[in-house]
């Protein structure tokens, strides 16, 4: 019998402990019944070029990328999608049998398929987007949100020319306010979006004041430590349909668990349990 190699994957990023893609791939690998191993890679920029071309040899077949290392590992990459450029960074890599490292960004994926699936109803054409955050999750965000239909991007960070660089590369379709005005954002927005950090555990709360959310929005947290942030909190208050962020990890993680096992997996209770072990 041949004994074919273990298909070996992982993520890469500095810090690594707290992420919970291991956990995630581990119950994915388990359920499937397949051979197959994922873990998690604390590797310094310095070493970025040295591990990727390294870990193909040792029968990686992929990795996850995760901060500092989204934006480097395009540099490295002998093919990159459309989706990956345009947002600038790539979270999911495929080593290829030929040798070849193709860079993908599926968080954008991750975000549309987590309001799909658990805001059924959500319907982007129905009028403008709000988004807090203008860093790499909101690129993947707002590209996602353009692609899906949405007429109207209203953006708003606290440091505002970060908002002015993504209407510079997403075009006439996004509205930059001001960080003082967020608030404002609420009162014409169907989809409301927090991509920043604000509101997790450890960091500063979110104070942009929410009395102008609109009950027929649907309103998303990325932060997902609580899962239930006082945004989400304050919008079920308020009547909206709200959704953790907890699915936007699961299902970006959906395309690259297929390429690398070959198995699509599933995301369902068990899988969120496992991800929050």
């Amino acid at each position: 019998m041949s004994m074919e190699k273990i298909p070996l994957a992982g993520v890469i990023g500095s810090p690594i402990a707290h992420s919970k893609s291991p956990q995630l791939h581990g119950h994915w690998l388990k359920v499937n019944g397949l051979r197959g191993h994922y873990i998690p890679m604390d590797i310094s920029p310095n070493d970025l070029e040295t591990v990727l071309r390294t870990l193909p040899k040792m029968g990686f077949v992929g990795l996850n990328v995760t901060v500092p290392h989204k934006e480097k590992v395009m540099e490295f990459a002998d093919l990159v999608t459309d989706r990956a450029t345009l947002i600038g960074a790539a979270n999911t890599l495929i080593f290829r049998k030929d040798g070849r490292i193709h860079a993908d960004n599926t968080d954008g994926y991750g975000f549309i398929q987590n309001l799909r699936e658990n805001a059924p109803n959500w319907d982007p054409k129905a009028g403008p987007a709000a988004v807090l955050g203008a860093g790499g999750a909101a690129r993947a965000v707002v590209a996602s949100l353009l692609d899906a239909g949405v007429p109207e991007i209203l953006i708003s960070n606290r440091t505002r020319v970060r908002a002015e660089a993504l209407k510079t590369d997403f075009g006439k379709r996004l509205t930059v306010v001001d960080w003082v005005q967020a608030g404002n954002m609420l009162e014409e927005a169907v989809t409301v979006v927090n991509t920043t950090s604000l509101g997790m555990i450890g960091k500063p709360p979110l104070r942009v004041p929410l009395d102008g959310l609109r009950k027929d929005a649907v309103v998303t947290d990325l932060v997902y430590a609580p899962l239930k942030t006082r945004l989400l909190a304050e919008a079920e208050e308020a009547g909206c349909v709200t959704v953790d962020g907890l699915g936007m990890l699961l299902y970006q993680a959906v395309p690259g668990f297929e390429r690398w096992f070959g198995v699509r997996p599933v995301v369902d209770s068990a899988t969120r349990a496992a991800a929050l072990r």
